[in-house]
């Protein structure tokens, strides 16, 4: 792998670390949800339980953080941040593009945070369009060993791609590569965007071939084509992305729509702000919840501050969970109290 995909690796944590990256003009949606206040809980707070299952896996809680970064310098302190944290919490972590891991020995130790996080729910990740650039099913198997991860996430971003200076741009017949993938792979195989959002109709094709996950991804959190914008040196590419700056599915109407098509496990992720947000996902029907901007700049300072925002994100949904008067996420996820207004 060439120095300039290291560099952009680089350059993508930092304008992440910026307000730049946001789109304009669109939302999460859920601003849109509203939590009726149950004054009256009729439990005990210290009831309240965020325990879920994900991949026949019993978790502390039902939050992820979502894929971000791997193969670059800073990655790797970032990764053994995250994992610890993870592990320490109970939360799923998902890892950044893993196509590094196989192109270039460098970075490779970024990727490998088993060590740090030994049960907790590790999600490798690799760009679906790589199956159409040279990416085996022999190399997809061989990036969950070295990870030891519990599953594959191959992401969609194909917006993305075509503002990226070289991007990868051939998205023609991924559907059945993505069905052979998964018929060979030892682990469970979804598939998530990268913050444009995913419609039920591709969501229920998606189930069909055998996805086992679908992370939504949607639209109002970091614009994937503001931040190539932004790493830009092409004229033309720079103003065509302005125009894309409010593009996507917002998230709240993405996990709709695919919880609506698909019984798999649903992932919401794309602009979570707290733990209110995910009180609000989880009763839409998500199953997880995942968190990545939000949480990128206490990962580049310290084990300890992450936690600290994790236990932040857990007091909110434990919080807005006793205001519903739920005191399971399953009860959670069935509450009449959760209104799309």
């Amino acid at each position: 792998m060439s120095e300039e995909i290291h560099k952009r690796k680089a350059e993508h944590i930092k304008w992440c670390l910026t307000d730049e990256v946001l789109g304009e003009d669109i939302t999460t949606g859920f601003e849109k949800v509203r939590l009726i206040h149950n004054a009256l809980p009729e439990i005990n707070f210290d009831d309240v339980s965020l325990e879920t299952t994900l991949f026949n896996q019993t978790l502390k809680t039902p939050f992820l953080i979502s894929s971000m970064t791997g193969g670059a310098a800073l990655a790797g302190s970032i990764n053994e941040h995250l994992a610890r944290a993870c592990e320490d919490r109970g939360w799923a972590f998902a890892l950044g593009s893993t196509r590094a891991l196989i192109e270039d020995e460098q970075f490779k130790q970024s990727f490998k945070v088993r060590p740090f996080a030994p049960t907790i729910p590790i999600i490798a990740n690799l760009g679906a369009v790589q199956l159409n650039y040279g990416f085996t099913e022999v190399m997809c198997q061989t990036i969950v060993d070295q990870t030891e991860a519990t599953a594959l996430v191959l992401h969609l971003n194909s917006i993305q791609e075509l503002i990226q200076t070289g991007g990868d741009t051939n998205f023609e017949h991924l559907i059945p590569k993505i069905a052979a993938l998964i018929q060979v792979l030892d682990v469970p195989v979804g598939v998530k965007e990268v913050g444009f959002g995913i419609d039920g109709e591709l969501a229920k094709r998606l189930e069909s071939i055998g996805v086992q996950f679908i992370d939504v991804a949607g639209a109002g959190g970091t614009s994937w084509s503001q931040v190539e914008k932004l790493r830009s040196h092409d004229p033309i590419k720079k103003q065509a992305a302005e125009a894309f700056s409010s593009w996507g599915i917002p998230t709240v109407e993405s996990l709709r729509a695919v919880r609506s098509h698909v019984a798999v496990p649903v992932f919401a992720s794309g602009g979570m702000r707290n733990g209110v947000d995910a009180a609000k996902a989880l009763g839409l029907g998500a199953d997880v919840v995942g968190y990545a901007r939000g949480i990128l700049k206490e990962a580049t300072d310290s084990v300890d501050a992450v936690i600290e925002t994790m236990a932040v994100r857990e007091l909110e949904l434990k919080m807005a969970m006793f205001g519903l008067g739920h005191a399971s996420i399953e009860a959670l996820k069935q509450s009449p109290r959760v209104i799309l207004s």
